[in-house]
Protein backbone atom coordinates (compact mmCIF):
# COMPACT_ATOMS: atom_id res chain seq x y z
CA UNK A 1 0.00 0.00 0.00
CA UNK A 2 1.35 3.39 -0.98
CA UNK A 3 1.32 6.51 1.43
CA UNK A 4 2.33 9.96 1.05
CA UNK A 5 2.64 11.68 4.39
CA UNK A 6 3.73 15.63 4.05
CA UNK A 7 5.09 17.74 6.14
CA UNK A 8 6.18 21.27 6.76
CA UNK A 9 2.99 23.53 7.46
CA UNK A 10 2.35 25.85 9.52
CA UNK A 11 1.53 29.42 10.27
CA UNK A 12 4.11 32.04 8.58
CA UNK A 13 4.04 36.44 8.41
CA UNK A 14 3.69 37.88 4.67
CA UNK A 15 6.83 37.91 3.17
CA UNK A 16 8.13 34.66 5.00
CA UNK A 17 9.08 31.35 3.84
CA UNK A 18 8.16 27.59 4.16
CA UNK A 19 9.40 24.41 3.04
CA UNK A 20 6.96 21.80 2.56
CA UNK A 21 8.13 17.81 2.52
CA UNK A 22 6.33 14.83 1.13
CA UNK A 23 7.52 11.32 1.56
CA UNK A 24 5.98 8.36 -0.63
CA UNK A 25 6.20 5.26 1.37
CA UNK A 26 5.22 1.37 0.97
CA UNK A 27 5.42 -0.95 -2.32
CA UNK A 28 7.13 1.42 -5.36
CA UNK A 29 8.63 0.04 -8.11
CA UNK A 30 8.59 3.70 -9.66
CA UNK A 31 7.15 7.34 -9.76
CA UNK A 32 7.13 9.53 -12.24
CA UNK A 33 5.37 13.19 -12.36
CA UNK A 34 5.45 14.19 -8.43
CA UNK A 35 3.54 17.75 -7.94
CA UNK A 36 2.05 19.52 -5.36
CA UNK A 37 -1.70 21.50 -5.40
CA UNK A 38 -3.22 23.74 -3.36
CA UNK A 39 -7.17 24.29 -1.89
CA UNK A 40 -8.72 27.37 -0.20
CA UNK A 41 -11.69 27.62 1.35
CA UNK A 42 -14.29 27.73 -1.13
CA UNK A 43 -12.57 27.05 -3.83
CA UNK A 44 -11.50 24.30 -6.56
CA UNK A 45 -7.96 22.57 -5.80
CA UNK A 46 -5.80 23.92 -7.96
CA UNK A 47 -1.89 23.47 -9.37
CA UNK A 48 1.26 24.64 -7.99
CA UNK A 49 3.99 23.16 -8.96
CA UNK A 50 4.78 19.71 -10.75
CA UNK A 51 8.44 18.12 -11.45
CA UNK A 52 9.04 15.18 -13.91
CA UNK A 53 11.38 12.16 -13.22
CA UNK A 54 13.77 13.96 -15.14
CA UNK A 55 13.74 17.37 -13.06
CA UNK A 56 11.50 19.19 -15.42
CA UNK A 57 9.06 21.52 -13.44
CA UNK A 58 6.43 23.42 -14.38
CA UNK A 59 4.43 26.20 -12.12
CA UNK A 60 1.31 28.77 -11.57
CA UNK A 61 1.99 32.04 -12.80
CA UNK A 62 0.77 33.21 -9.51
CA UNK A 63 3.99 31.26 -7.84
CA UNK A 64 6.52 31.48 -10.30
CA UNK A 65 9.40 33.20 -8.51
CA UNK A 66 8.26 32.38 -5.26
CA UNK A 67 8.48 28.50 -5.41
CA UNK A 68 10.92 25.65 -6.05
CA UNK A 69 9.70 22.41 -6.51
CA UNK A 70 12.46 19.96 -5.94
CA UNK A 71 12.97 15.80 -5.71
CA UNK A 72 15.37 13.14 -4.02
CA UNK A 73 14.21 10.05 -6.36
CA UNK A 74 16.50 8.25 -3.64
CA UNK A 75 14.50 8.91 -1.03
CA UNK A 76 10.95 9.22 -3.16
CA UNK A 77 10.39 12.41 -1.50
CA UNK A 78 9.17 15.97 -3.22
CA UNK A 79 9.47 19.20 -1.78
CA UNK A 80 8.25 22.81 -2.16
CA UNK A 81 10.33 25.79 -0.99
CA UNK A 82 7.96 29.04 -0.61
CA UNK A 83 9.44 32.03 -0.08
CA UNK A 84 7.67 36.11 -0.19
CA UNK A 85 5.07 34.10 1.17
CA UNK A 86 1.60 36.05 0.47
CA UNK A 87 -1.68 36.52 2.02
CA UNK A 88 -3.59 34.68 -1.08
CA UNK A 89 -1.46 31.58 -0.71
CA UNK A 90 -3.09 30.46 2.69
CA UNK A 91 -4.36 27.06 1.19
CA UNK A 92 -4.17 23.38 2.60
CA UNK A 93 -1.28 22.07 0.16
CA UNK A 94 -1.21 18.58 -1.31
CA UNK A 95 1.61 16.50 -2.89
CA UNK A 96 1.18 14.13 -5.47
CA UNK A 97 2.46 11.52 -7.40
CA UNK A 98 2.35 9.08 -10.13
CA UNK A 99 3.60 6.22 -8.94
CA UNK A 100 4.60 2.53 -10.69
CA UNK A 101 3.71 0.01 -8.06
CA UNK A 102 4.92 -3.17 -9.45
CA UNK A 103 7.13 -3.67 -12.51
CA UNK A 104 4.49 -5.76 -14.28
CA UNK A 105 2.06 -3.13 -14.48
CA UNK A 106 2.11 -0.73 -17.26
CA UNK A 107 0.21 2.55 -16.11
CA UNK A 108 0.83 4.89 -13.09
CA UNK A 109 -1.47 5.61 -10.68
CA UNK A 110 -2.20 8.93 -8.95
CA UNK A 111 -1.74 9.07 -4.92
CA UNK A 112 -2.70 11.62 -2.87
CA UNK A 113 -1.40 12.91 0.57
CA UNK A 114 -3.79 14.15 3.43
CA UNK A 115 -2.60 17.99 2.92
CA UNK A 116 -0.87 20.19 5.43
CA UNK A 117 -2.57 23.55 6.09
CA UNK A 118 -0.31 26.90 5.23
CA UNK A 119 -1.73 29.94 6.56
CA UNK A 120 0.02 33.40 5.64
CA UNK A 121 -0.64 36.34 7.83
CA UNK A 122 -0.64 39.70 6.39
Amino acid sequence: QVQLVESGGGLVQAGGSLRLSCAASGTIFSINTMGWYRQAPGKQRELVATITGSGSTNYADSVKGRFTISRDNAKNSEYLQMNSLKPEDTAVYYCNADIRVYQWQNNFHSYWGQGTQVTVSS
